[in-house]
């Protein structure tokens, strides 16, 4: 039923391609960003199956840390400690090369008591702060993207720490030398005093024979040229929790020990102020850089005296003249490295939606927008998926939603401020060292004395999503294709079989068109008035029987000109407009969908968000209480933007805008019963918008990185990053049905999904991007039973959801919940991946993720004391039984495991012994006839 799906395994809601034969384009970048080499790849008949992974090992490794060193001011010489705010302190000690620590002061510590735990330290004579000069190399293709480095350039393998002093306001007011070159702006909520700490980070030229940065070969025993550049680091209390960090590098400068034997290292002093530039420092910039792609009849000598830029390229053949103007432009710092300590049997866990592991400690997490890939890891159809269209199989780390944001074991918790790419490395076992792509670095480190604490922290500033309307948690959200006539029929077998219904989610409300790879969706915002006949009947007939409908769109438009019905061409208006995003000649940018292209709304002009909330006012007018807002993760690389914004960071930040559009008209609407949008792409700040998530488009398969069991992993991972409202598509989306690769939903499959997302925030299904080849929920009576039966599940804990869903709005936690987040130090817990999830604290869910199994294996933590009750039989587990008693560290296992029966329609699940919210539920689904 529906249309006839896709060949290639993502839909429209997905879109992919053959991929192309590569074709370079630049990206615009702001004036601190280094421009990087976009390269496309849409449209290559067959691909490498296995591209190179990324992101690649970064120039800069932890294996070769730069020292530290400090200065020879009194207070660096001995160990101090400084106040940041008036909860935190900084300790400085110069033992071992110098290391710096943060810590919240305890609130019994009076006089000289020491701060409590440590939240944040570097590691002795470690440098912690880093720079480099590097080019940017991207892949593109269709929603996938690959960022790398490529030649760096300036590579300081040195940091000296000149002077830790803590400001107060008269320091800012009376701008304090301290200050010069600096950039902080105070306010009325700024909490004093906010420490700086100052220095250089530096480098010596490698080649001691090569030529000076005067021009000049060094003679023997002269003192290499030294890289050097100020940097500063602001420590400023931003709430009882959390302590705001900045780090700014300044512009490079060069010096040379035998043009000035007397000047002092960089290791022992400051650098030449940024402003001042040398005449050494000029001809290294002009002509030092044109001197070594000069022939050698062209010399530059000592005395030549500065000139303009272009007045020094003329002095070259035309033929080598642009490759000077291209080397002779000023490089700067795009590239930021922050090193600092980590204990060897520390867990991270962040990230955003990961869909591969729970925790991240041994890895390299790139922090990047885009589509999570088909397959990711799982064979054969990784392969496949590569070798059709070029990194489209993804691999771990590809993800709709990432987060710059972690927290571990040891609760210590960080996250990134602003959009840069960034790559938090975790491969060694005694440091984090994040590499950020710009020239400076904002963030914040927050304490807390759990991992509740710590998301509690983290979303009271990045946001949290608002109290759901309770009509689309009332009952399944029912996934349908097909048109009126089939909406209707399977409207009818569900009040047949007496199923909680909250709203039929209809995808295809704008019509289909037939493609050449099949059928797919008109990105075109209107109702298809032949495909859905009746529309604003059918609309009226569902909310009679208490039913909403829903809809589908997202921030792309294509040309209509071949649909006869359209009455709107919605690509043609936005293109007289001009609020699509461009390409480099100024044009809307088309990108490459499965069969056809299409453009992408330019959600940084203010016009674009009006003239699109016109469009979401159309749907709500006609009696739509809600929408999927698929996309967002596909902005190009080497996109023009109105605001003018380098389209790197930018491409992070489209999710939030795209959210934020949808919120926004929300809440101007404001129906009585309201309405609800759900959202795929996502980033740090985007539950502060997006009413609610969905996981995006796993494969209809048993496997682990792309099937059932990632689909767990994304809602675990997703909660203890700040996305509490999350779900998936029962059932799975992405099928392929080829002679030699087959992946079809099964029977099995769809019922043990059904039975997880009974247990999540919101129960939909989805019918998969080929209807024709999945079992339904509406196949036969077998799974139209089933379907009933887990939708009365889900309607039997209904009450117990209003409560979560008012304290995710609340607190940021989320409704399902890793076991981590109330049982931290039990080291079992921390191994945990899909195995089992927590709703709330009163329910226990272990669900089936393998094909043929009728039990499985639930772990019960002990360490608070309490039992849990199994709801299908009344056995308990818990009380003070424990087995597998050890530690490593300061993990150690509190609980037992057992063998639990788990047949279909029966999942294994358990409610805490005592707990009202049990005892309710279980009558609850007394009272449904499911017990």
């Amino acid at each position: 039923m529906g249309n006839g799906g896709l060949p290639n395994p993502k839909s429209s809601r997905a879109p992919r391609a053959r991929a192309s034969s590569s074709s370079p384009a630049t990206a615009m970048a702001s004036p601190a960003t280094a421009k990087p080499k976009t390269t496309k790849k849409h449209s290559a008949r067959l691909n490498n199956p296995f591209p190179r992974a990324v992101p690649a090992s970064a120039f800069r490794s932890g294996d070769a840390a730069p020292p530290l060193s400090f200065g020879p001011l009194s207070k660096l010489a001995h160990a101090h400690d400084y106040p940041v705010g008036s909860r935190f302190r900084l300790s400085w000690n110069p033992s071992l090369g110098g290391a710096v620590s943060l810590a919240r002061v305890s609130s019994s510590s009076s006089g000289g008591e020491p701060p409590s735990r440590v939240m944040w330290e570097t590691i002795p004579g470690v440098a912690f702060v880093s720079a480099a000069s590097a080019t940017t190399e991207a892949d593109e293709c269709r929603g996938s993207f690959a960022l790398r480095d490529g030649r760096a350039r300036l590579v300081p393998d040195r940091q000296s720490v000149d002077r830790i002093r803590a400001l107060y306001r008269r320091d800012v007011e009376t701008g304090a030398d301290s200050l010069r070159g600096a950039v902080f702006e105070a306010s009325d909520q700024t909490r004093f005093p906010v420490l700086l700490i100052t220095g250089v980070v530096s480098a010596k030229k490698a080649d001691p024979a090569s030529s000076c940065c005067c021009g000049l070969r060094a003679r023997a025993r002269a003192g290499k040229p030294v890289l050097s550049a100020r940097y500063w680091v602001f420590l400023e209390e931003k709430s009882d929790t959390q302590v705001s960090f900045s780090v700014k590098i300044a512009d490079y400068q060069w010096s040379c020990g035998h043009a000035d034997p007397s000047s002092p290292t960089p290791a022992a002093t400051t650098a030449p102020r940024p402003h001042r530039i040398t005449l050494l420092s000029l001809r290294l910039r002009l002509a030092g850089r044109i001197h070594r792609n000069m022939s050698k009849k062209k010399k530059l000598s000592a005395g030549f005296p500065p000139q303009p830029q272009e007045e020094v390229s003329a002095l070259l053949p035309s033929p080598e003249r642009a490759s000077a103007d291209e080397e002779a432009r000023p490089e700067e710092f795009n590239r930021v490295f922050l090193t600092y300590a980590s204990d060897r049997d520390e867990r991270f866990y962040g990230f955003g939606e990961q869909f591969s592991y729970m925790e991240f400690k041994g890895r390299r997490v790139p922090v990047l927008v885009q589509e999570q890939g088909i397959g990711r890891g799982d064979q054969p159809i990784t392969f496949a998926a590569n070798l059709i269209s070029y990194r489209s199989g993804g691999n771990w780390s590809t993800t709709y939603a990432p987060s710059p944001f972690y927290m571990t074991s040891k609760m210590r918790s960080l996250y990134l401020e602003g959009y840069d790419y960034s790559i938090f490395d975790l491969t060694k076992p005694d440091r984090v060292q994040i590499q950020v792509y710009g020239n400076s670095v904002q963030g914040r480190i927050l304490e807390g004395e759990s991992p509740t604490e710590l998301i509690t922290s983290y979303t009271g500033s990045t946001g949290r999503p608002p109290v759901l309307p309770r009509w689309i948690t009332s009952g399944a959200v029912v996934g349908m294709q097909g048109g009126t006539d089939a909406v209707r029929r399977v409207w009818s077998q569900l009040q047949d079989h007496d199923v909680p219904v909250s709203a039929f989610w209809l995808q295809d409300w704008v019509g289909q068109r037939k493609t050449a790879i099949g059928s797919q969706l008109w990105w075109n915002w209107e109702v298809d008035d032949d495909h859905y006949a009746g529309w604003k009947d059918l609309i009226r007939d569902l909310r009679s029987d208490g039913v909403r409908t829903m809809t589908y769109c997202n921030p792309c438009l294509v040309p209509v000109c071949e649909k006869g019905n359209a009455r709107r061409h919605l690509y043609e208006e936005a293109k007289e407009l001009g609020i699509l995003v461009r390409d480099e000649a100024g044009e809307p940018y088309m990108m490459p969908n499965t069969a056809f292209d299409v453009a992408m709304l330019d959600l940084t002009n203010p016009e674009a968000c009006s003239w699109f909330k016109g469009i979401l006012r159309g749907m709500a007018d006609e009696g739509v209480s809600g929408w999927m807002a698929d996309f967002g993760e596909g902005l190009p690389l080497d996109a023009r933007l109105h605001s003018g914004e380098d389209p790197v960071a930018a491409h992070n930040r489209y999710p939030e805008l795209w959210a934020r559009v949808n919120r926004e008209f929300a809440d101007e609407c404001k129906p009585e019963e309201g309405l609800v949008f759900f959202v795929r792409a996502g980033f740090r700040e985007s539950s502060r918008w997006a009413m609610l998530f969905w996981e995006g488009d796993q494969m209809v398969s048993w496997q682990a990185n792309d099937g059932i069991k990632s689909s767990v992993v994304g809602l675990l991972s997703g909660g203890l990053s700040g996305i509490p409202l999350n779900h998936s598509d029962a059932g799975g989306y992405c099928t392929v049905d080829l002679p030699l690769l087959r992946y079809r939903r099964s029977e099995e499959l769809l019922m043990r999904w059904m039975e997880v997302n009974a247990f999540t925030v919101v129960f939909r299904t989805h019918e998969g991007n080929k209807p024709g080849s999945n079992c339904q929920f509406y196949s036969n009576s077998r799974t139209l039973a089933h379907f009933a039966r887990c939708a009365k599940m889900y309607k039997a804990w209904e009450f117990y959801r209003i409560h979560l869903v008012k304290e995710a709005a609340e607190k940021g936690l989320p409704v399902a919940r890793h076991l981590f987040l109330h049982y931290p130090e039990d080291r079992r817990v921390q191994e945990l991946t899909y195995q089992q999830f927590l709703v709330g604290t009163e329910m226990l869910v272990v669900p089936v993720l393998d094909k043929g199994r009728t039990a499985v294996t639930a772990y019960f933590p002990t360490s608070d004391g309490g039992s849990w009750r199994h709801v299908w039989t009344g056995q308990e587990f818990g009380g003070g039984r424990r087995s597998g008693h050890g530690s490593v560290g300061e993990a150690t296992v509190h609980g037992f495991e057992a063998e639990v029966s788990a047949g279909v329609g029966c999942p294994a699940v358990f409610v805490r012994v005592g707990s009202p919210v049990g005892e309710r539920f279980t009558r609850n689904l007394r009272d449904l006839g499911v017990i």
